[in-house]
């Protein structure tokens, strides 16, 4: 269950941020959008409606997720750029992800990555070494994340939900 749970490996937080990783987390959020649109224009109804674990969510709900999802990390970024380590507001995936919205063809969340991503890397392109290491509280877990931090998990959080997809192909 933990291989479907985690294709690509629980998240881990980096021992090493420097400019190389930033580099490599970045390209892998810049080209997300495509390789999930990719990834996924293929799917028929049955698999876009598949688990890819029991109890797990639906493809379809996994691409709207990572709509939902990579707005609030840009939007979080922006905070944290903009104002001195602040609290973020968490939100209920899980009851997101029974909201009607999620019954939509996956295209309406494609077209929301592609909008979220390519402001959300015009923004990453232009920081500093000092930008990377501001950050925001995250009241859940308890931990200040650096964008540093940030940016590796959303790199994870790529990869870790295009496995999710590939699972429903089969």
């Amino acid at each position: 269950m933990e291989q479907l749970k985690y294709p690509v490996g629980r998240f881990i937080f980096p021992e090493i941020a420097d400019k190389n990783n930033w580099i490599e987390w970045k390209e892998t959020i810049r080209i997300f959008p495509d390789l999930l649109e990719n990834l996924s224009k293929n799917l028929t109804d049955n698999q876009l409606n598949m688990q890819y674990r029991p109890d797990g969510w639906t493809a379809r709900q996994v691409i709207h997720h990572v709509a939902d999802s990579h707005s609030h990390a840009m939007i979080r970024f922006k905070w944290a750029l903009t104002e001195d380590k602040p609290t973020i507001k968490p939100y209920l995936e899980g009851k997101y992800a029974l909201l009607p919205d999620y019954s939509l063809p996956i295209e309406s969340a494609i077209w929301i990555l592609k909008g979220v991503h390519h402001k959300w890397i015009h923004i990453m392109d232009q920081m500093s070494e000092s930008d990377r290491l501001k950050g925001y509280y995250h009241p859940e877990t308890g931990r200040f994340f650096s964008l540093y931090d940030a940016a590796a998990l959303y790199s994870w959080h790529c990869r870790h939900h295009l496995a999710h997809i590939t699972l429903c192909l089969g």
